[in-house]
């Protein structure tokens, strides 16, 4: 199948072919002609999937049709859980939509100049893509005209509703036209998501794609479990120092302590920051570039902050705490074996924190392999009950890890802990590879 077998409009179409766009990806095959049919949609897509542009596609088609409405505000409204997905989601409306000269966006966000967007606003608008806060923010200053809008897309529910957002995005629904179309895209659609979704739709049709496993780039991940802080440390400074890392990612729970491991970082003379939500805006974009420019080599980071993130060149990405959600793991290792290039993923896990590997791994339906590093294995061990699959759980069930230099351990050899060696890297369980939409085969 193609994107011209979807019924994209022509400028579209020729803007995907021009960045190399050329085959959808399963999430984008049975949502965009949908979409475009006027269909609303409940979507639920794993990360990677090609859902930016499953949503963006039917929106900037039916943004080619200019608008007979009054009025000046949007006719498609984006919603996000955070800052960066919100101007990532803007950069790929851009550059989809080249074609459209007429098209203006505006990306409603904290950290940004009220100033800049508010005179963004007072001129006709065809894309808003917006965190919820920011967008109550203008609409109750009354800023923001719905009276025109066609169609509202919310990126990410689940997200949004963990970030306790349910009750602003209830009133900028409400503020909506009734004959909005309404498209939402969600990890999950059960629970509240799934109540949620039934009050702002109507006859929806509902899309779940599986959890795949895709060709492309592989994601090697290891789980090293330890005593405490302090020999998580340890187990770091090891692989920072043998993994052969390009760049890096360290992802911390909270905001604090990313600050002062990217300070312990920079003391041991790595180039390393920080990224986190309390962060001025310009900062973080400053951050951001140095990373894509290759400035810095190592980014602690905490989940919110971390979406987003696209540079090919991180080859490693660090647990060092263990995520709130299960479907972080996934967002979090996913910054690392993007565009067809493989990547390392490893988690450090407190022995105690057994059972929240043991939720990650139920949600993934696999297993993480375990390994230890020679001389620093760890002196308490979680309990040998049964993982998932009725295995015996625990360092009971030592399972080849991987190898390279000092590496994580599978079988015992002569000079440390090694397991199968493969050439360029670890060789452990593979994690989910590279969607095609990571690929330049087809649409982000």
């Amino acid at each position: 199948m193609h994107f011209s077998d979807l019924g994209i409009a022509p400028t579209i179409l020729r803007a995907l072919e021009t960045a190399g766009y050329t085959s959808p990806t399963e999430v984008q095959a049975q949502a965009v002609p949908a979409a475009i049919a006027g269909r609303d949609l409940l979507v639920s897509a794993q990360t990677g999937s090609g859902k930016t542009a499953a949503f963006l596609l039917p929106a900037l088609t039916k943004l080619s049709a200019r608008s007979t409405g009054k009025g000046q505000g949007p006719r498609v409204l984006v919603l996000t859980p955070t800052r960066e997905l919100a101007q990532q989601v803007e950069k790929n409306a851009l550059e989809y939509g080249k074609d459209l000269r007429w098209m203006k966006t505006v990306c409603l966000v904290g950290g940004s100049s009220f100033g800049y967007q508010t005179r963004a606003l007072s001129r006709p608008v065809d894309l808003v893509v917006a965190t919820p806060g920011r967008l109550m923010d203008h609409m109750r200053s009354g800023r923001i005209d719905f009276s025109r809008l066609e169609m509202l897309v919310l990126d990410e529910a689940d997200r949004m509703l963990d970030m306790g957002f349910i009750e602003d995005i209830e009133t900028i629904v409400k503020a909506t036209p009734e004959t909005r179309q309404t498209v939402l895209f969600s990890a999950t659609l059960d629970g509240i998501v799934g109540r949620m979704a039934e009050k702002m739709t109507r006859d929806p049709q509902r899309i779940e794609i599986a959890r795949t496993e895709t060709s492309g780039g592989t994601i090697e991940e290891h789980l090293l479990y330890a005593d405490d802080l302090n020999h998580k440390h340890r187990l770091l400074d090891h692989i920072l120092k043998e993994s052969g890392f390009d760049q890096c990612v360290i992802f911390s729970a909270t905001k604090a302590y990313s600050e002062e491991l990217a300070d312990k970082l920079s003391d041991q003379g790595y180039s390393a920051a920080c990224l986190h939500g309390d962060m001025p805006q310009s900062w973080r974009n400053r951050t951001l570039n140095d990373l894509r420019r290759g400035r810095i080599k190592i980014l602690v980071a905490t989940d919110v902050a971390a979406r987003g993130i696209d540079v090919p060149t991180i080859t490693h990405v660090v647990n060092f705490d263990l995520p709130k959600q299960a479907e972080d793991y996934v967002h979090r290792i996913g910054r690392t074996g993007r565009a067809g290039r493989d990547g390392t993923a490893i988690t450090l896990a407190e022995s105690k924190e057994f059972h929240k590997v043991r939720r990650i791994e139920q949600y993934l339906k696999r297993q993480i392999t375990e390994g230890v590093i020679e001389g620093m294995e760890p002196t308490r061990r979680p309990p040998k009950g049964p993982r998932r699959n009725g295995k015996p759980g625990g360092y009971g069930d030592r399972r080849p890890g991987s190898g390279g230099r000092g590496g994580y351990q599978g079988n015992r050899r002569e000079g440390g802990y090694q397991g199968q060696r493969r050439e360029g890297g670890y060789q452990g369980s593979r994690g989910p590879r590279n969607s095609s939409d990571r690929s330049r085969s087809n649409a982000q």
